[in-house]
């Protein structure tokens, strides 16, 4: 809107603004279909970006299986292994799962652990074995270790000059069983590998422990022999333990060692060997997979803390070494596209202000000179009151001076003479005029100091009081006709 300034041809400056002003809506109401067009372009545009954003969150994603993943049938995957376990247990009884729940697991059920990324849960293990489970870890460089440490088993290296290996590559080296002995004397291999002659490895690593069983090992020329499985009793349970999980893979399946080597650990797992029958079910977990419940069915609400506090914590260590996983990342791309369509569809929509030009907005009174500018500092929040009192003192200064006919701005004690002389007050008025004269003084040689003073509010209250009763009692607040003879002809000093 456009205020006419106030000069001293007002009549014609008005006119001339409201000429312009006319010009202005007349501008703007042309303007208006082109607004209204670029409004529909830019709202078109924005429904054009939330329906693809749309059509790409709705189409399916094929979520990639990790390698030794049992529903990978690409040639690293291990789904040629679960048709084993089942062809040769039966469907019922193999259990392929991504959440272990141990209160499910039964004495007679065998577990194996494929390439875990997360420590197995240790108090439900040692439960499981002792009861008389049978739980198999088949890992490399996962975090099988922690498992494996608890029982001591260490890791070693493997021979780099193995005796036999397949294309001559120490990687990929031939392992054969160890015969297993009992009171020194050979009774034969483990029923692991009771039917495997060789098992071609794939970058294994060698496993280490003082009275555990040798089940697997690699010959070397011109160096120590290297186990990379071993077997053994825990309480009532077994645990057998395996440092290559790419012996179960697709492609090493197709050799005949290995297959018989994926076959005998099936069945040690959940069948008898020889001592006793069992007929328990195989569960089956690789790579990332969660645990809870608890073995026998028995919990307590300190192990559901401890089980939540080690999941979030197995998250975010993984967060922090893989980054987030996928379906993560995809709600997070789906949040951050819902705000960024939302703040395309409220900015579309929102209609467009034109911005008014500079010489035609209004000048804040702080901008301004004169009385109405003063006024606009000294009402500011920020303006110390400091700078009010000194204005009061300014006001009282000046009303004496024109009430009286003083020359020039009166020093202290004669504008406490003159205010004696002339003002009939009483005792504690006069008392608080000289009170809040000498505060007003001390003001205002801080504010030149570049220090001002703290002044309350009540303070400045009194003294504008103060000040009014003074003006009142010299008549001095504009009621009376100001002297025109100086006070200081007449006497006062």
């Amino acid at each position: 809107m456009f205020a006419p300034h106030m000069t001293r041809h007002g009549s014609h400056t008005s006119d001339l603004w409201q000429g312009e002003a006319a010009a202005k809506r007349s501008f703007e109401a042309s303007l208006a279909p082109l607004r209204r067009c670029g409004d529909d372009r830019r709202r078109r545009r924005a429904g054009v970006v939330l329906v693809a954003l749309l059509l790409v969150l709705a189409v399916p994603v094929r979520v990639l299986a990790g390698a030794f993943d049992v529903n990978d049938a690409t040639w690293e995957g291990c789904s040629e292994f679960l048709e084993i376990a089942r062809a040769e247990l039966g469907s019922a009884r193999v259990n392929a799962v991504g959440v272990l729940d141990w209160s499910q697991v039964q004495p007679e059920d065998g577990v194996l652990v494929l390439h875990p990324v997360q420590p197995v849960d240790p108090e439900e293990s040692t439960a499981f074995m002792k009861a008389g489970g049978r739980l198999a870890i088949v890992d490399d460089f996962g975090r099988g270790d922690e498992t494996l440490r608890r029982f001591k088993i260490e890791r070693t290296t493997t021979p780099d000059h193995p005796a036999a290996s397949l294309r001559g590559r120490a990687a990929l080296a031939l392992a054969e069983p160890v015969a297993d002995a009992v009171a020194g004397q050979a009774v034969g291999p483990h029923p692991v590998v009771s039917n495997v002659q060789r098992l071609v490895t794939n970058h294994p690593t060698g496993l280490r422990h003082p009275n555990l069983s040798p089940v697997l090992r690699i010959r070397a020329i011109g160096e120590p022999d290297v186990v990379i499985a071993v077997a053994g009793q825990v309480e009532k349970g077994r645990l057998f333990a395996m440092s290559d999980p790419s012996a179960l893979i697709n492609m090493m399946l197709r050799y005949p060692g290995n297959r018989a080597f994926g076959v005998g650990l099936v069945r040690y797992l959940v069948d008898e060997d020889g001592a006793q029958e069992r007929r328990g079910r195989l569960f089956i977990v690789a790579n990332r997979f969660d645990q809870e419940g608890s073995f026998g069915g028995e919990t307590t609400l300190r192990k559901d803390l401890d089980t939540q506090l080690a999941n979030l914590a197995r998250m975010l260590e993984e967060a922090r070494q893989n980054g987030f996983p996928g379906a993560m990342l995809l709600a997070l791309a789906a949040m951050a596209a819902l705000i960024v369509v939302t703040w395309v569809l409220r900015a579309a929509a929102r209609p467009y202000r034109s911005p008014v030009p500079r010489y035609a907005r209004p000048i804040p009174l702080v901008s301004q000179g004169g009385v109405a500018g003063r006024f606009a500092v000294l009402a500011a929040p920020t303006s110390p009151r400091s700078l009010m009192l000194l204005e009061l003192k300014s006001a009282l200064v000046e009303a004496m001076a024109l009430r009286f006919g003083l020359e020039s701005d009166p020093n202290t004690d004669t504008l406490t003479q003159l205010v004696a002389r002339e003002g009939n007050l009483d005792e504690r008025t006069f008392s608080d005029f000289k009170e809040v004269l000498s505060t007003m003084h001390r003001v205002e040689a801080s504010v030149v100091a570049g220090k001002p003073a703290p002044v309350s509010r009540p303070a400045l209250s009194h003294a504008a009081k103060v000040v009014r009763e003074v003006l009142l009692a010299c008549h001095a607040d504009g009621t009376r006709v100001p002297r025109s003879t100086p006070v200081a002809s007449q006497g006062v000093q």
